[in-house]
């Protein structure tokens, strides 16, 4: 198997087997017909890249029924207009233009739009691309790559930030994808984009961040590599705590800004920690492995004590778990969700029903996995009732 983006031999060193689409929530009646990839995760040495080696079709995952929307969460809302305010801080003038990649529902562009900036988003799942549309936002419902930019004349070398959010790892084609970018962002011009970070990943575990849609887990040693051969510079990184931990990365044209300091300490703790080598990797792989044992046999102990259990949040993450650890209906009744397009459908793989939040209320079980860890305050606060009353909240993720 080769590197998506160097083309080099890569080392696989994991499995998690047959999986499911993460988002694939189904009726029952397409359990037969449920399409199953081989998930399995490989490191490059050439670029420092750590990334699935099979995954389905982009066009399988961001479709017309693509089941999340930004603006369900208070604290995205919130994270969105901190990131916007930095960057209008940082980067942003009155004449500024910007483009977003994956502007989803349009919480973050939203900002600069109402701040009167010209903007563009790209967003190829339709129905949250509609949902954007209705609230003013221009937004093209279609992926990013280098042909659908260079429809863009207004904005061709004259972008000054192109921004994104959990989506970069989304995109397997990052050659193209940079390229895109190099079309349209001005001589000072900066790239910036979140992604959950491979470093909180291997500290914390959190191997259910693995599944289809994220090709990749970003490290700053990749980041930079990577874009180095394109004549870019990794100019800065700011550590954020959404989704259990990740990494916000600035790109610039080589030379044209200044490094910040900060970068430095922070790649030096990433090779301290060995992630520029194999050996980390397969220690990871190994705690992987005695997270799947412990939290299936935690699970089995409530459930041979008469403990009811059910799932709180039916994430796209859940599905790894789920999937990795063997945990079905005959272990969890059911996972409870907001998301109307996946309430009465069933859990990709193991098939449990997903049921609304006001049906968790009416049938309190006694034990719930938090399979949204990464939102565990917001998610707490809105169910505390559930908590004094005796409710135990628990998660494959202990750190």
């Amino acid at each position: 198997m080769k590197c998506k983006v160097s083309g080099k031999k890569i080392f696989k060193f994991m499995s998690f087997g047959k999986m499911p689409m993460a988002n694939g929530f189904l009726d029952e009646k397409n359990f037969k017909n449920e399409f199953f990839y081989n998930l399995e995760v490989g490191f490059c040495k050439e670029n420092y890249l750590f990334q699935i080696n099979d995954h389905p079709k982009s066009q399988k995952i961001f479709n017309n029924k693509y089941p999340f929307y930004t603006s369900k969460s208070r604290y995205m809302i919130k994270h969105f207009k901190n990131y916007f305010n930095w960057l209008k801080k940082n980067y942003l003038t009155t004449n500024s233009r910007i483009v977003e990649i994956g502007s989803n529902d349009g919480t973050f562009i939203n900002n600069f739009k109402n701040f009167n900036i010209e903007h563009c988003g790209f967003e190829p799942s339709k129905n949250v691309a509609n949902f954007s549309k209705k609230r003013g936002i221009k937004v093209i419902p279609d992926f990013f790559n280098l042909k659908n930019a260079s429809n863009l004349k207004k904005f061709k070398y004259k972008t000054d930030i192109i921004c994104a959010a959990n989506v970069i790892s989304h995109i397997p084609n990052l050659n193209d994808l940079i390229k895109g970018i190099d079309l349209l962002l001005s001589k000072k011009g900066v790239f910036v984009f979140e992604e959950p970070y491979l470093g909180s990943m291997l500290k914390k575990i959190s191997y259910d961040q693995i599944y289809d849609a994220h090709v990749y887990m970003f490290s700053l040693l990749s980041v930079r590599s990577i874009f180095k051969k394109f004549g870019f510079d990794l100019i800065d990184a700011v550590p954020q705590i959404t989704h259990g931990g990740s990494m916000r990365y600035v790109i610039s044209r080589t030379k044209t800004r200044t490094v910040k300091p900060r970068l430095k300490k922070l790649i030096q703790k990433e090779i301290n920690m060995g992630m520029n080598k194999i050996d980390r990797y397969l220690k990871f792989k190994k705690d992987c492995e005695l997270s799947r044992k412990n939290f299936k046999k935690e699970i089995e102990n409530y459930k041979n004590n008469g403990k009811k259990i059910c799932g709180y949040a039916a994430a796209a993450k859940s599905t790894t778990v789920l999937n990795y650890c063997g945990i079905g209906r005959n272990y969890i009744d059911f996972i409870a969700d907001s998301t109307k397009e996946k309430i009465g459908k069933y859990s990709p793989g193991m098939h449990i029903p997903i049921v609304s939040i006001d049906h968790f209320h009416k049938n309190r079980p006694d034990v719930t996995v938090l399979f949204s860890w990464n939102h565990k305050r917001e998610i707490l606060e809105k169910e505390k009732n559930f908590s004094k009353n005796g409710g135990k909240w628990i998660s494959h993720v202990k750190k």
